[in-house]
C-alpha cells in the first residue's frame, strides 16, 4: 500500500512539472491573436451544444453524470502523459487522446464538452497545452478526435464487427484524426495573405504534411494502435461485466 501511494505521488509530481518540452498539445505562445480568436469562435458552437446535450442526457439516462465524471477523469489521465516530438522544437507532444471512448460511450458533443474540461484544467493548473491555445487543441482532441472515434465506431457496428474492434478502429482513427487537427493548426500559421491563395494554400498543407508525418514516424503511430488496443479491451470488458450500461447509453442495441 505504502509502495502503491509512493509510486502515486512521484507520477502527479512528474506530470505537474511545467517544463516547456513537456507542454502538451499545442503550446502556449505559438498562435499569433488573429489565429488563437479563429480557433475559439471555432469550436464555441459545439461547445453550447454539448452543454444542451450533457443536460438533456443528465435527464433520460439514470446516473449519466456520475458516468461523465469518470469518463472525464479517463481522458484528463489519458492526455497527460505527454511524449516530447524532437522534430517540432517544443511547439506540440504526442500523447494519447481517449476522446474517441468517451464518444462512444457520452456521444461527440458531450466528448467536446469534457475534453474542453480537461484542457483547461491542464493548461491552467499543470502548464500542459496554454490558454490562447485552448481553441485549437479543443478542436483537435476534442472536435475531431470525437466526432472521427464516433462515427467509426458506428461504422463497424454496422459492419458487423465484434466490439473489440469497434473499439479499436474508433481508439486508433480518433487518435490520428486529433493529430491531424494538431498538424492544421501548426500548418496554417505558414499561410500568408499577402501571397496568391493557391500558393498560400499549397505552403500550408505542405507544413501541415511534414508536421503529421513527423508526429507519426516518431511517437503517434505506435501511440495510436496503444489507444485503440485499450479501447478496445475497455469497452469489451464493460459490456462483458455491465452490458446495462452500455444498453443505456445506447452504445449497443438491447
Amino acid at each position: 500500500m505504502k509502495r502503491t501511494i509512493l509510486f502515486s505521488l512521484i507520477f502527479i509530481f512528474i506530470i505537474m512539472i511545467p517544463d516547456y518540452a513537456f507542454g502538451m498539445h499545442i503550446t502556449e505562445g505559438i498562435l499569433p491573436p488573429k489565429w488563437a480568436i479563429f480557433w475559439f469562435i471555432l469550436i464555441i458552437p459545439f461547445v453550447v451544444i454539448g452543454m444542451f446535450k450533457l443536460k438533456k442526457k443528465k435527464k433520460e439516462v439514470p446516473g449519466f453524470l456520475p458516468l461523465v465524471g469518470l469518463v472525464g477523469a479517463a481522458v484528463f489521465v489519458f492526455s497527460c502523459f505527454p511524449i516530447p516530438v524532437v522534430g517540432l522544437n517544443g511547439m506540440a507532444t504526442a500523447h494519447p487522446a481517449g476522446t474517441g471512448m468517451s464518444a462512444m460511450l457520452l456521444g461527440p458533443f458531450v466528448s467536446v464538452v469534457i475534453s474542453g474540461i480537461a484542457l483547461f484544467i491542464q493548461a491552467l493548473f499543470l502548464a500542459h497545452g496554454g490558454l490562447t491555445t485552448l481553441g485549437v487543441n479543443i478542436f483537435s482532441m476534442g472536435i475531431l478526435g470525437s466526432f472521427s472515434g464516433y462515427f467509426t465506431f458506428r461504422l463497424a457496428q454496422s459492419m458487423g464487427l465484434k466490439l473489440f474492434w469497434c473499439g479499436f478502429f474508433a481508439g486508433v482513427v480518433s487518435d490520428l484524426c486529433t493529430y491531424m487537427g494538431t498538424s492544421i493548426g501548426l500548418g496554417l500559421l505558414v499561410f500568408e495573405w499577402r501571397e496568391s491563395l493557391p500558393v498560400a494554400i499549397m505552403h500550408s498543407a505542405k507544413a501541415m504534411l511534414e508536421i503529421f508525418v513527423v508526429f507519426m514516424t516518431t511517437s503517434q503511430g505506435p501511440l495510436c494502435i496503444a489507444e485503440g488496443i485499450v479501447v478496445g479491451f475497455a469497452i469489451s470488458y464493460v459490456y462483458k461485466v455491465r452490458p446495462c450500461i452500455l444498453q443505456n447509453l445506447k452504445v449497443v442495441k438491447v
